[in-house]
């Protein structure tokens, strides 16, 4: 075992100098409940000096060499190149033992490399959805437009919209946006507001991606609009709708080959379809061109499904589906092929999205918000 422990050396400006006592101190704490830290990573907003890091080993028993200076970066992918410079790989593979080559960290360079380089291009991304006064819920999202924009070169603009200003006020907020995003979520507040979304995206050509229940949304939204299915919805914010486009799946093949069962009553955690399951891209389709495989493995969280008893109203009136469940039983995406760009999946995408290749669905999205913004 390796304890590595992040401590704070704080700079103290008006005295010019940095203070190692809390870290004293913060290592005086772990051993008196017998942890000893092996490693010392020292965040600080200046350099520390070889005399500071002395003292630091010298009242902590850490090894000079383990006490790792980590100083305030401008970007988070600059971290793993500063942690090398100071040797802690080195450190930690000599301490277990392991025989391996050096680190390559060509990719991060990379990642850093496009993020300092100027890009070519902006877009404003509306992303409508329920919980606003708390953004930290779109979290990976954030982190995967961004990614995507590393790979475009693009100036990614999110404006997180409230689903239910659109309810309230209209679509004024999403005048001029060039792609609209609808998250995932659970309950019924702001649902109105995300189906009037979907319908601007897609009467104005505007590129449209939805995630898990923005798939929910943008089925319900073609089956009023489009289909003329009046009074369509989910089952689980209107159980009495006459029309359930989307609703309750009790039975499923799992990832396993094995029958998952759920009912309303059931748990809900313990009946989600959770985690990494395949997803069969249709031959033809939009998402098969984005992803450029047949089959794919995507994050999964979610209870609620499209029903397939509308199935054939839905594709006899122009949305196709463009993947399929491991058992081709489930709707895992949608697409419309006369719109410029308009796709929704089941599954979590932003889940698998990684800042040095991005993720092919966000990259093909901001490419198409790009093309939106050039007009």
């Amino acid at each position: 075992a390796l304890l590595m422990h992040l401590t704070l050396v704080p700079y103290i400006a008006t005295a010019g100098e940095i203070k190692t006592k809390p870290t004293q101190h913060s290592v005086k704490e772990l051993r008196s409940i017998g942890l000893q830290p092996d490693i010392l990573l020292c965040r600080c907003a200046v350099e520390i000096e070889e005399s500071a890091r002395q003292k630091i080993s010298l009242f902590t028993n850490v090894e000079e060499r383990a006490v790792i200076p980590l100083l305030d970066a401008d970007s988070i992918y600059k971290i793993p190149g500063m942690l090398q410079a100071y040797d802690l790989d080195d450190f930690v593979v000599e301490r277990f033992g392991i025989d391996c080559p050096e680190a390559d960290l060509t990719e991060w360079d990379r990642v850093i490399e496009l993020e300092a380089n100027p890009r070519s291009g902006q877009v404003r991304v509306a992303m409508v959805g329920k919980y606003m006064d708390l953004l930290d819920a779109y979290k990976s999202l954030n982190e995967a437009l961004g990614h995507a924009g590393l790979q475009t070169g693009t100036d990614v603009q999110i404006e997180h919209i409230d689903a239910e200003d659109i309810e309230r006020d209209g679509t004024g907020v999403l005048e001029g946006v060039d792609a609209i995003l609808v998250p995932g979520g659970f309950g019924d507040r702001g649902i109105e507001g995300k189906i009037t979304a979907v319908r601007y995206a897609r009467e104005n050509n505007i590129p449209y991606l939805g995630i898990c229940l923005g798939l929910h949304m943008a089925l319900i939204e073609y089956a009023r609009n489009v289909c003329g299915l009046d009074g369509a919805h989910s089952t689980e914010m209107q159980k009495d709708t006459p029309h359930p486009v989307i609703a309750l799946i009790t039975e499923w093949m799992t990832a396993e080959g094995g029958v998952e069962l759920r009912h309303e009553d059931s748990d809900l955690g313990g009946t989600m379809r959770l985690g990494a399951q395949p997803c069969h891209l249709e031959e033809g389709s939009r998402a098969r061109e984005i992803y450029g495989t047949e089959v794919i493995d995507e994050r999964h969280r979610h209870r609620y499904e499209v029903n397939n008893n509308y199935l054939d109203t839905i594709r006899e009136h122009g949305m196709h589906i463009g993947g399929w469940s491991a058992d081709h039983s489930l709707v895992e995406m949608i697409e419309l092929p006369d719109h410029p760009w308009f796709v929704a999946c089941q599954f979590h995408p932003e889940f698998t999205s990684r800042p040095r290749g991005g993720h092919p669905l966000f990259t093909s999205y901001i490419e198409a918000a790009r093309t939106h913004a050039q007009g």
